[in-house]
């Protein structure tokens, strides 16, 4: 019965949204899909005899199949507005309904109804205390973290071509445009670790749902004239995409749990979980996607690594890592701002290397990442600095007398750092966008591919 209801509600998007999911056949699995025990796949650390028994998991794959097809039925019937209202009108009107709520739109258009009733729909599970504890532990990696691993965190979303082609194809290729998405996501993920921020109308909330309409204006973009190839890459942005970018500091965190021997999560660490969990659901991932145990949350994200088949290629990865290694970050040209951005490069391109290229560097160098012996030291230089004033950080917030304090400093560190990044747009302009996907090869489906980077090292560690 399960089974029916899901795969139900995935064919439904056809009625509901015909504009982007019509002449989709959800009966034939696309090229992205790696079901077979002999296609090459993102999971790299598993057996063969571990990633057999997920791939055997009737249930779980279920689920994996059933997402790699699932886009957003909220905000996708929106998006598909466009032609109608224009899409900075649909920005306008999800803006005011989040500030002023729903009624505050004149006319508001039923979808829109049916967008925002979804995100003020409270989950059962929701403890908005617990949520907000998981933000206050949040707010130090990210004020101190954040500014320096950003740009290398960022990378991970396209080091696999099938995931990766949706930026490729939105004109993410060049240093401007690569800069601005880095900032917009570093924005979400800052915005959403401020105080009271994903409670009903607070800056959280509204910012995920601007990223909401801008997947679902990519999704509708993509897929209307002839743009997007769904035997080879699926949906444009499927849920199971969408998991590492929400869940993988809490995926890392389980992986690290099982290795001690524990099962369960401490009250600290279940707080940083509650607060993964709501901010994911008010992105759009389904609760099916959302474990609550270290073990649900490593085999899920396993599950998806395990089903989406290697690939990276150097017209759209490659071009992406390049133009994401290029790009200037700063808002100013002043000398301080020339030394971070130097010093910042330098750490990403070293943790490339560790994390993405597996320490191997000529792989690292055929993609264009060649750290030299600068990038070296600011890695290291940035590495002392964030470790040493984490700790000092983390020291004080468990004194009583001084928390409070820290934890204003940390919120003000955040908010001059967003400030820095400028307004974040989440739009998605189709006029941008590159005429067709890439025309590089894709890999057979059972070709090896021993020479493809994994799709991030948190995940690598965690399976």
């Amino acid at each position: 019965m399960y089974k029916q209801q899901i795969w139900d509600q995935v064919r439904s998007q056809a009625d509901v949204t015909p504009s982007i999911y019509g002449a989709v056949d959800f009966d034939a699995l696309p090229e992205r899909f790696a079901g077979a025990a002999s296609d090459p796949n993102e999971l790299r650390t598993a057996t063969e005899a571990e990633r057999a028994q997920l791939l055997a998991d009737d249930g779980l794959m279920t689920l994996v199949r059933a997402y790699t097809f699932m886009g957003d039925r909220v905000a996708d019937p929106y998006a598909a507005l466009m032609p109608e209202h224009g899409f900075k009108r649909l920005i306008e009107m999800l803006d005011q309904a989040c500030r002023h709520g729903i009624d505050s739109v004149p006319d508001a258009p039923p979808q829109l109804r049916d967008f925002i009733a979804a995100m003020e729909t409270v989950p059962d599970w929701l403890d908005m205390a617990l949520v907000e504890e998981g933000a206050r532990i949040e707010r130090a990696p990210m004020a101190i973290m954040s500014p320096i691993a950003i740009r290398a965190a960022f990378i991970a979303t396209f080091m696999n071509r099938y995931a990766a082609l949706p930026m490729a194809l939105t004109g993410t290729l060049s240093n401007e445009s690569a800069a601005r998405r880095v900032k917009e996501t570093a924005t979400f993920f800052a915005t959403s670790v401020l105080p009271g921020a994903l409670a009903r109308g607070g800056e959280g909330f509204r910012a995920a749902a601007m990223v909401r309409l801008m997947h679902s204006m990519v999704r509708f973009n993509a897929m209307r004239k002839g743009r997007w190839d769904v035997s080879v890459y699926g949906i444009p942005i499927p849920q199971v995409d969408q998991m590492p970018a929400g869940l993988i500091g809490v995926t890392m965190m389980s992986a690290a749990i099982l290795r001690e021997g524990r099962s369960e999560f401490t009250p600290e660490e279940r707080a940083r979980v509650e607060l993964s969990r709501y901010r994911c659901y008010l992105l759009g991932l389904p609760e099916a996607l959302l474990g609550t145990t270290p073990k649900e949350i490593v085999t899920l994200m396993a599950a998806g690594l395990a089903t989406l088949r290697s690939g990276f290629d150097d017209e759209t990865c490659g071009s992406l890592l390049r133009a994401t290694i290029g790009a200037y970050l700063p808002a100013d040209e002043s000398l301080p701002s020339r030394i971070f951005d130097r010093v910042e490069k330098g750490f990403s391109k070293v943790f490339f290397v560790k994390n993405y290229a597996g320490g191997d560097k000529a792989k690292a160098a055929s993609m264009g990442v060649v750290p030299d012996t600068l990038d070296k030291a600011c890695y290291g230089i940035a590495a002392a600095v964030a470790g040493s004033r984490m700790l000092a950080y983390k020291l004080a917030m468990n004194v009583p007398m001084l928390s409070a304090a820290v934890d204003r400093r940390l919120v003000a560190i955040i908010r001059k750092q967003l400030a820095a990044w400028g307004h974040a747009h989440f739009t998605t302009d189709a006029s941008a966008y590159r005429p067709n996907a890439p025309s590089a090869p894709h890999p057979t489906p059972g070709q090896p591919a021993s020479d493809q980077p994994a799709s991030t090292a948190a995940t690598r560690r965690s399976s």
